[in-house]
């Protein structure tokens, strides 16, 4: 039995088969090959189970993100069946005896460089994914591919990191738990797991060995430990332990449909933060209240290009209806810093948390940013819906936000198009916007304290970075007396505050944020049955 030590993010223990998710290696070598019908057959092959991959793409994306969206992954299918395509790849083969990898790679270069070579836009686009079948054959032709969307069965992913273009690409329903070599308790990968209520560890000490591929291993989120190949004794206890786990979820059951209410009569709100559509069954199995958080950020990573107005339309209405009424909050693009989307071709930066991101991007890239409103305020017909603006620092920008809000409604007023009541509100996420809360709340109907950036500005500490972990004091009393001032600030000037960020599930400061007057917690799924039982003890 192996045992590994690592950082727990979510609590529980879960029992199944490891799954190593390796990053497929980009190099290339060249070989020169004897036997070509091997290596032809080697190419079919690979081809095949790429297809097969594509197909799967497409029916996933298509349930998550709509058909329209989906369309990618059949024109990458096409390409994969492309008659040139495949000829090259074969002649290189047969005629310049040459190892397959090798032959894919050099077709899809030639290929992209005839398409960027091209004037029109559309065909341009198609380079980016002659790459990216390219990658996904020649990453199964050399072994490195451990894809997600190939997980068999619910599986425990053991990889060295994971990005949040690569966590939105997982079918959640095959998820028992997560375990990475690095990151961080406010990773993304950290949030995705507590969304869906699996045990998470992260700066794991574990080799991301190919031999662990398969092997039966446990994930205990409590003690933040794995065992591989766990003995007898072992997985009794361990089976016992989830046993009680189990039944202590089960009793917070009884939460739903109670108020979130103090002893003391004060009703707090208790929404949901969630990444996707797929998300909001969890919000509404753990009786969450409303939606104080849809992270739109995750609909622009799982697409290759800019999702259209009419993809973004359909995920904001269905949300919207599914919520039957309850609020949503649906925050604007924020990418940047951690989340970063190649079609954005955004510039290298020496410190991207201070840089381009967020309403950055938005107010200087208008064309992208009215696509979004017009989604938005459209959809809006569709329920109860606030939208919020990411990484404000000024009134400025506030009123420029507003000025285009208005273009934007006037545009659409002139279409005749449908739209609902509609609160404008902020994130305070920066130690500037919490210390002019003052000058911004009679601006907006609502702030929402986004604690994991505020906690990383005011501390000058990235919570990205694992060995400053022992620096990092999310309960200092700085992060908390910015929280204490932008609260008072906003009631002062008749705007609510709510908290959206990852302390907003802290049990430990549930109840100083009640007396801080807070109005709303929103927080992972996962957590709102427990938060509500924490906060009716109050």
């Amino acid at each position: 039995m192996i045992v590994r030590e690592g950082k727990s993010v979510f609590k529980g223990v879960a029992i199944g088969n490891i799954f190593v998710y390796k990053k497929a290696e980009k190099a290339v070598t060249k070989e020169t090959i004897s036997d070509t019908a091997a290596e032809l057959t080697r190419f079919e092959a690979a081809k095949e189970k790429a297809m097969g991959q594509l197909k799967m793409l497409y029916e996933k994306a298509k349930r998550d993100v709509g058909e329209e969206e989906a369309m990618i992954f059949d024109v990458h299918q096409m390409l994969l069946d492309d008659l040139d395509y495949n000829e090259s790849i074969t002649g290189i083969i047969e005629n310049d005896k040459m190892n397959a990898e090798y032959a894919v790679f050099m077709t899809g270069e030639q290929m992209a460089a005839m398409f960027l070579a091209m004037e029109d836009e559309y065909m341009r686009g198609r380079a980016a994914d002659i790459h990216d079948i390219s990658d996904r054959l020649i990453s199964i032709l050399n072994g490195t591919q451990v894809s997600p969307e190939a997980m068999p069965e619910p599986v425990i992913i053991v990889a060295e990191d994971l990005a949040p273009s690569e966590t939105v690409q997982f079918d959640k329903s095959k998820l028992l738990a997560i375990v990475t070599q690095k990151g961080s308790a406010n990773s993304h990968t950290a949030i995705l797991a507590r969304t869906m209520n699996i045990p998470s560890l992260v700066t794991t000490d574990i080799e991301v060995d190919q031999s662990y591929h398969g092997r039966c291993a446990i994930v205990d989120g409590f003690a933040g430990q794995i065992y591989i190949d766990p003995d007898e004794v072992t997985m009794v206890k361990m089976k016992e332990k989830k046993k009680k786990a189990d039944e202590q979820r089960a009793l917070l059951q009884e939460m739903k449909g109670k108020e979130t209410v103090t002893q003391s009569g004060k009703h707090i709100h208790l929404y949901s933060n969630i990444g996707g559509i797929g998300d909001v069954d969890a919000v509404l199995e753990n009786d969450g209240e409303g939606i104080g958080l849809f992270r739109s950020e995750f609909l622009y990573l799982e697409c290759d290009n800019y999702p259209s107005e009419e993809v973004q339309f359909e995920a904001y209405k269905s949300v919207l209806s599914k919520m039957n009424g309850k609020k949503v909050i649906i925050r604007t693009l924020d990418i940047g810093a951690d989340k970063q989307i190649d079609y954005f071709e955004l510039p290298k930066e020496e410190n991207p948390a201070l840089g381009y991101r967020a309403i950055r991007i938005c107010l200087t890239r208008k064309e992208v940013f009215r696509t979004q409103l017009r989604a938005l305020f459209r959809a809006s017909a569709y329920g109860t819906l606030g939208i919020m603006f990411p990484m404000i620092i000024s009134v400025k920008e506030i009123e420029e936000i507003k000025q285009f809000v208005e273009e934007v409604k006037l545009e659409l007023a002139r279409e005749n198009v449908e739209m609902g009541e509609v609160e404008l509100g902020i994130m305070i996420e920066t130690p500037a916007a919490a210390v002019i809360s003052d000058l911004l709340a009679p601006h907006v109907d609502f702030f929402s304290i986004g604690t994991n950036d505020l906690s990383q500005y005011t501390l000058a500490i990235d919570r990205q970075n694992q060995s400053l972990d022992n620096f990092f004091d999310p309960h200092h009393e700085a992060i908390l007396r910015l929280i204490q001032m932008t609260i008072e600030n906003a009631h002062k000037y008749g705007a609510w505050c709510g908290i959206c960020g990852e302390l907003g599930a802290d049990m430990e400061l549930t109840a100083r944020f009640v007396q801080m007057g807070i109005d709303e917690l929103s927080v992972s799924p996962g957590y709102t049955l427990e938060l509500r039982k924490r906060i009716r003890e109050c």
